[in-house]
């Protein structure tokens, strides 16, 4: 089965985020096949999974000892989207070696005393590497603009840093992957209280969140206006659908490796001292 997962999930420049959009199963082996029960169905998903890490794994390997390129994957979303669900399956199939992942919190003390880009600056990936964002530098021109922290002019200028922070990483060898995990309200509203209802699961819960829900829709409008802002052909955004984990793991695998494939990996070319070398 072949897709094209940056041709399909690209962000457009009038994005709206619909939230029927956030159920699209287009990459599901169920679309391809609808006699299939959604068990053996997300059974066969979980397989086309487990191939692509293999292969990402194998590119990896090459990028890593390449030490030249850098892939940066972001990942935004509402509050339960799946961010850390989606490094969990990223890292299963995949090297330690050469890949990182890097969450932003709260800012502490001592990065709210420099500018909002510095402690972002300190964890990008060094040549050789993927680093994964849980959550990013967009989070200063969203949760910030939705909280009242900055006003209309002041989101325009961080817009306007951004483009020219990802350029200058982009230009520096960097390869930018910006992924919104796109679920629906109700999807959100199941998954809170799923953490609630199980004692497994309720160090998970943040009274915050249901705070933040309240605000749904300002989050919403904040989200697609970001991303047409920033959306560019060295740092393009990419809308999954997240309510499926399983079609979320699959679509951003998908996007991972269709990177990877395009940018001319290869083992380094052998050392020609090497040959007259024999170990004994």
């Amino acid at each position: 089965m072949t897709h094209n997962a940056r041709q399909r999930f690209g962000a457009s420049a009038k994005l709206k985020l619909h939230e029927k959009y956030a159920d699209d199963a287009a990459f599901s082996s169920r679309s391809a096949n609808p006699e299939l029960s959604k068990s053996k169905a997300k059974a066969l998903d979980r397989k086309r999974i487990a191939a692509l890490l293999d292969r990402i794994g194998a590119l990896q390997d090459k990028l890593y000892a390449q030490h030249q390129q850098k892939v940066l994957l972001i990942l935004q979303g509402m509050d339960t989207a799946g961010k850390d669900g989606t490094i969990r399956a990223m890292f299963s199939g995949i090297s330690p070696m050469g890949i990182r992942a890097a969450a932003f919190k709260a800012p502490t003390d001592n990065e709210l005393a420099h500018d909002y880009l510095w402690r972002v600056h300190q964890q990008v990936p060094v040549k050789g590497e993927i680093a994964i964002f849980n959550r990013s530098h967009y989070e200063d021109v969203l949760i910030t603009k939705v909280q009242g922290m900055i006003d209309g002019e002041e989101c325009q200028r961080r817009y306007a840093q951004i483009r020219d922070f990802e350029r200058m990483l982009a230009e520096t060898g960097t390869v930018i992957v910006k992924v919104f995990l796109h679920i629906s309200k109700e999807e959100q509203r199941e998954r809170l209280q799923e953490r609630l209802d199980d004692p497994d699961k309720q160090w998970k819960f943040n009274p915050a969140d249901v705070e933040q829900r309240k605000k749904w829709g300002e989050y919403q409008r904040a989200y697609e206006q970001a991303i047409r802002e920033t959306n560019a052909p060295h740092a393009p955004w990419y809308v999954v659908p997240a309510n499926s984990k399983t079609h979320r793991n699959l679509v951003v695998a998908s996007l991972l490796l269709e990177t990877l494939e395009g940018m001319d990996l290869a083992y380094p070319e052998p050392h020609p001292d090497l040959s007259s070398f024999t170990v004994e």
